[in-house]
This record gives structure tokens, sequence and C-alpha cells, in this order.
């Protein structure tokens, strides 16, 4: 009997490592197919096994891959820190703080990663992944260091001045998918989108709005490989806020592929866009890769008011570089779009090209004065002549940012960001003003219906009344410098501010209107309030510091004698849980369930097991992500006093060993 029990232990020894290889195994199949939120399952039940680089780190990347930001930078912060981690992984955790709006904390990483550049010469001898890793990072110009810095500083300043606009995601356009580059012209209002519309016929599937994509062998027509959407198109509506009214732009682009965005002629007669085709001299690479890249093409409006046949734009050329998203002038006789064309001075570059007398476009020219190292994007004109565009080569709050420029005497001005809450921490582009006061802009900004959703942006009256108030580190009683303060308006329109060194926070907000307030920090656990308020008001936050291994005891979890279901008592108890895991996306615990010491020892022992399991059960029945929580019977192993076997002890001295309680293990 003892050399089977032994048998039976050895077996179940070789079985674990064997089956946690096996889920890494299939983890990354999933990943390298593109199935983030399987690989994510799969990838954390592998880390639950064993705390590994390569887990944490496709966490990480899989989290960043389908924008989930909490849970990106909560990886990226364990991935930094890992012995022998790439130092590469110190700027990515840089970059999701950004992304999550934490710019005093994102300069303390990009500091950290500045230095350990430094000190990649010296690590030749490391070898290994890491080795490999950092001889890739190449050195960050002085340049690119200071916009770093200086980027969080700068956003932290835009976002306690924010600008007097009213932003509005435009849901009567927007979708689960990717929608984004709305314009109004006689057609009422056009803009791009990947999804598919189930009237249609010609419908076909979409992909992200950038400049090219790859094939090694033509793509399909149906589907876009990179998204797994359909592919761009144009789609309109002249009833401005009616989503039933949507439908596909009547306009045959002889594409199976992308179409989109659009400019239009003040007249409504011409129209410019861009699209990809498949060549029919495509050339190949060695290993038959082609890149199909992105061209513009122009349309006009005949005398029955259709459009008609594409006629490509001078400077296309499929085989060699992009361009596209233009733009026309009001007098139709100017063109702006952007280029990744040689001779440019980074990603994809602005440039404009004008017609002579006769009609025809003239050489193109490079905007030097606002072009940089990064990529240029959407430019656009208003009614008063100012030049907008995006860009994430200067100085900004986090991928693409929205900038102004004043064109006068044949020069451009230096650019201006548009501050915040026009830009925000994700990418910010394709903004369109169709008044003096009143336009639209895209964005893949969180809370979105989508990948990329189209905002309407409005001026707004100055806000009389006034939220203000500190945060504070509930265990010390000081003030939290750099903590985040979110303010949300019923109608689902958002602000954020970040606190000064005296943990204060301010927000002008309105009479009769109903808020909700939330306060954040990393390595503390958030708190909120709602409120509806006819004066102005002050709110302080005392946030609670997390404790990694530290048990914290649920009180008034009662269960009935030798019972492990959850009694209605107990499910108030573990409904304040429930709030602290949703409220804090990113914390992983340990749900323990404790016995006294009356009984069998091993028979307390399962009880306290299935106790554990019963609650861990209704918590996961409440919509938090069965991975994050694990049930764990500890009987009367852990007790809290001296009632021991044997020992004659009160009913209420029983009652303290008794217990159910919840430690985080991962923040």
């Amino acid at each position: 009997m003892k050399r089977t029990l032994l048998l039976c232990l050895f077996t179940l020894l070789l079985y674990l490592p064997a089956k946690a290889q096996y889920v890494m195994k299939e983890a990354d199949a999933q990943y390298d197919l593109f199935n983030y939120i399987k690989a994510i399952d799969l990838y954390e039940q592998a880390y639950a096994k064993k705390n590994t680089l390569h887990a944490a780190q496709r966490l990480a990347e899989s989290y960043t891959l389908t924008r989930n930001y909490p849970q990106a930078e909560s990886w990226y912060a364990i991935v930094a820190d890992i012995p022998g981690s790439p130092v590469a992984n110190t700027l990515n955790y840089a970059k999701a703080l950004v992304s999550n709006s934490k710019y005093g904390e994102a300069k303390v990483q990009f500091k950290r990663y500045i230095e350990q550049q430094k000190e990649i010469p010296e690590l030749k001898q490391k070898g290994g992944v890491a080795q490999k890793e950092d001889a890739k990072q190449k050195e960050f110009s002085l340049a690119q260091q200071y916009r770093w810095l200086n980027s969080c500083d700068s956003a932290i300043k835009w976002m306690q001045q924010p600008r007097p606009v009213l932003l509005q995601n435009a849901a009567e356009l927007n979708s689960p998918q990717s929608d984004w580059g709305a314009v109004r012209s006689k057609e009422g209002i056009t803009f791009t989108s990947d999804r598919g519309l189930a009237f249609t016929e010609n419908t076909k599937k979409s992909s992200k709005p950038f400049l090219k994509f790859d094939a090694g062998k033509t793509p399909d027509k149906q589907t876009y490989g990179w998204t797994g959407n359909r592919y761009l198109r144009l789609y309109g509506s002249q009833k401005l806020d009616n989503k039933d009214s949507l439908v596909l732009f009547p306009l045959d682009a002889g594409t199976d592929y992308h179409v989109g965005a659009a400019s239009f002629s003040s007249d409504g007669n011409d129209m410019y866009f861009t699209l990809t085709r498949i060549s029919k001299d495509l050339k190949f690479s060695k290993g038959r890769l082609a890149t199909v890249n992105v061209e513009i093409y122009s349309s006009g409006k005949a005398a029955d008011g259709k459009w008609g046949k594409p006629v490509p734009f001078k400077y296309n050329n499929v085989n060699a570089y992009s361009v596209g998203d233009p733009f026309i002038s009001k007098d139709g006789r100017t063109l702006y779009f952007v280029s990744n064309m040689p001779g440019g001075k980074g990603g994809t570059d602005l440039y404009s090209i004008t017609k002579n007398v006769v009609g025809e476009w003239q050489n193109a020219e490079n905007i030097a004065s606002l072009n940089t190292e990064g990529n240029e994007r959407s430019p656009s004109i208003d009614e008063s002549g100012d030049f907008y565009f995006s860009t994430d080569g200067l100085t900004g709050m986090g991928g693409l940012d929205i900038f102004k420029s004043i064109y006068q005497d044949n020069t451009f001005s230096k650019p201006i960001n548009q501050g915040y809450p026009v830009n925000s921490p994700q990418d910010d582009f394709a903004f369109n003003m169709y008044t003096a006061t009143a336009g639209y802009l895209s964005s893949n900004r969180v809370d979105g219906l989508g990948s990329d959703d189209v905002y309407r942006i409005t001026q707004q009256i100055i806000l009389a009344l006034k939220l203000e108030g500190k945060v504070f580190n509930k265990k010390t009683g000081l003030p939290l410098t750099s903590a985040s303060v979110t303010l949300k308006a019923q109608n689902g329109n958002a602000l954020k501010v970040i606190t000064d060194e005296t943990g204060y926070y301010s927000f002008k907000i309105d009479k009769d209107i109903a808020y909700y307030v939330k306060a954040e920090k990393t390595g503390f656990r958030s708190a909120d309030t709602s409120f509806v308020t006819q004066v102005s008001l002050v709110k302080d936050f005392y946030l609670i510091p997390i404790e990694i291994n530290k048990p914290i005891r649920l009180e008034n979890i009662y269960y009935n004698f030798d019972k492990s279901n959850i009694r209605p008592d107990a499910a108030i108890e573990l409904d304040k849980l429930v709030k602290i895991l949703k409220d804090n996306p990113t914390i992983w615990i340990e749900l323990s369930s404790h016995t006294d010491s009356r009984g069998n020892d091993g028979y307390n022992m399962a009880l306290s097991q299935r106790r554990a399991e019963s609650a861990v059960s209704y918590i996961i029945s409440k919509g938090v992500d069965k991975n994050r929580i694990t049930a764990k019977g500890y009987g009367e192993s852990q007790l809290l006093n001296r009632c021991t076997n044997g020992v004659n002890c009160s009913v209420e001295e029983h009652q303290l060993n008794r217990r159910t309680e919840f430690k985080i293990v991962k923040q």
C-alpha cells in the first residue's frame, strides 16, 4: 500500500510539470495565431503554476495588443523587475503607464530606462535571450529622451488645465469595429469603417487605418488578415444623427480592398480618397512577400449625381511607397496628403501639391517645418484657414496627438499641441472642424465603443462650480502625488487629472448632473464616490496601500454547521470583495477558509476547502475572472489563539478562528 502511494505521488509530480508545459505550448500557439484572448487565459494559468519571464512578458504583450492598458501596465511592472529581463521592458512599462495617464510614474520609468540603456554595452557577456533583446535596443537620441520626459510634464499640465471643449462619443456613427475620419459635406456625413452591414452585397472585411499591409499571396477578398474584420469602406448618411440611415457610400472604387478616408471640395463635386488595390505588376521580394501600398484617387460627380470612375493621383507608386490621408482645400487647388516616399524626415510626412492655371498638378512639396522623425497623419484646414494634423513625433500625451499651425505669408507657424481632452494617451487623429465651434475627431482612447471611434467636439461654456480635494495614503495620512482622479458625467464624458505634490486635484462641474469620481494610484486600492450637487464640493480620498500576501479578514462570513453553501448574510459581505476586485482589475487574490480545532483535523481541512471553493464560485458568478482568484482551505492549521486540540476554550475564542480571509498575491 505504501509502495503504491509513493508510485502515485511520483506519477503526480511528473504529471504537473508536463501539464504546465502543455499549457504554455498551447498558449504560444494561440499567441502566434493572433488569438490573444485565448492566449491570455492560458498564459495566466501557466503563470499561476510557475512565475516565468516568458509567460509574464507574453501576458504584457497580449494585453497591450488587445488594448487592455491597466492589465498591460500590471504585467509590464512585473516583467521589468524580473532578473534577466531585457531593458526594453522598462521602456514598455513606461509606455504602459502613459497609456493609463500615469505620467508622473511613467517619467520615473523613462529615466530608469535611459540609465539602463547606458549599461547595455557592458552586458555583452550576459548571454541568452536578454542579450539578444538588448542588442536590438539602439541608443536613443537626446531629442527623443527629452521628448519622453517633457511629454510627461506637459501632459500633467494639460490635464490640470483642460481646454473648454465638450467631447462626446458619436454613438450614432460608431460600431464595435473601427470607425474614423468623419467629415461633413453636401453629401451629409461620410466616414470610414471596417464594420459589416448585413443588407449590403459587396461589403468586404476591414482593417486598421494605416498605410500598408503585407501578403505572401493575393490577400483574402473577404477578410483583412491583420484584424480579421472586413476591409475599410466609406459609409455615409444624409441624416446626421440617425444610425439606422447609414449606408455604403455610393462609389464604385474598383477594388476589393481598403477604401477611405475621404475629403470633399467645398462645392461637393469632387472627392479625394485612399484605397488599396492589387496591381498586376506587383513586385515580390525574397520569400514572395509583397507590400501593397496605399494610393490616392479622386472622383468627380456627374450631372446625374453619380460619382465617376476613380482617377489615380500623380504621385501614386504602389511598389515603392504609400500616399494617403488626402485633404482638398476649399478652392480645390491645393491637396494636402501624407506619404512615406523617399526624401522625407520620418515614417510618414506631410506634403502639399497645387494645380496650375490649366488644372494640372505641379510638384509635391514636403512641409519640412512641420514634419518630424515620427509619423504625421490626417491634415485638415478649418474655416479660418488654420492647419491641423496629427503626429507622434512631437511632445504629446502619447500616440498620435492633434496639433494646430497657422499658415501665413507662405509659412507654417510652430505647431501647438491641442491639449486635453482633445488629445489622450492613445491615438488622436482625423480632426475636422465643420463650423467655427464644432467638428469631429477620431481616437482609439479607452472607454470607446470600438477600436477607433468618431467623437464630436464643441466649444463649451466654462462651468461655474468646482469639485476639489486631496488624495491621501490611508495608512500614513500623507498626501499622494501623481495619483489619478477620474470624473465621469452621466452623459458618459470623462476627464482625468493627476494630483500635484500636495495630493490636490480639481475639476469644473455643472449643476444637476450626476457625477462619478474615482481616485487610484499604483500600489493602492482605488476609492470612488458619486454625487449630484448644486454647489462647489470638497471631496478627499484615502487610498489603502496594497500589501502582498497580508491576510485581510472578511467579517460576518458565516456558514451553517457542517455546511459550505453561501448564506444570504455571507453573500452581502462577499459582494464587497467583488467590488474590490472589479474596482482593482489587476489584482489576484487567494481566498482562504479556516475552521476552529473542534472535530477531526482531516475533516476540518476538507470542510474549509469546500467552503473556500464555494465562496470563490460565488465571486466568479458575479463576473470576476476565474484566473484571478484561488480557493485555499487551511482547516485548523492557522489558529489565531491557544485553542488547539484538547484545550478548553469559550465559544468566542473558537469563533475567532472560524474565519474567511483573502490576501492579494499579485497587484
